[in-house]
């Protein structure tokens, strides 16, 4: 439920976009990718380590009070569930990710020119 309403925002921008922009959008959303895990991977390297995110649920103890039928207020418990977050370092090999690196950089410069004739295509199709 509560990932629905947070992608209700992306569907409704995503039906605003004009058919040029969504055809754009979805023939450069692998370089889009491969950028993005290149700005990873960099990261990684620059730093010596890499970063994991890790998830940790918590229960809050809590009480809360009510009311009975007479209209006397009790208290009971109810905990709460909470979901944490937390960044942690992780050991990586650095030659791995130096060869992953120029991997990801080749797949890259192949996918953009890819990308780039298919723009032209979709400008083509979807004159302004």
């Amino acid at each position: 439920m509560r990932t629905a309403l947070l992608m209700l925002p992306i569907v409704v921008l995503a039906a605003c976009a004009t058919p040029r922009e969504q055809c754009i959008n979805e023939v450069t959303r692998d370089t889009r990718v491969l950028g993005s895990l290149i700005n990873e991977v960099r990261g990684n390297l620059e730093r010596g380590y890499a970063l994991e995110e890790r998830q940790d649920v918590r229960i809050i103890p809590k009480t809360c009070r009510g009311r009975d039928e007479d209209g006397n207020i009790f208290r009971f418990r109810c905990d709460e569930t909470r979901t944490f977050t937390t960044v942690v370092p992780v050991a990586i090999d650095l030659n791995v990710e130096r060869a992953k690196l120029a991997s990801l950089e080749e797949r890259f410069a192949q996918t953009q020119a890819a990308s780039n004739q298919a723009v032209a295509q979709c400008i083509a199709t979807y004159p302004e």
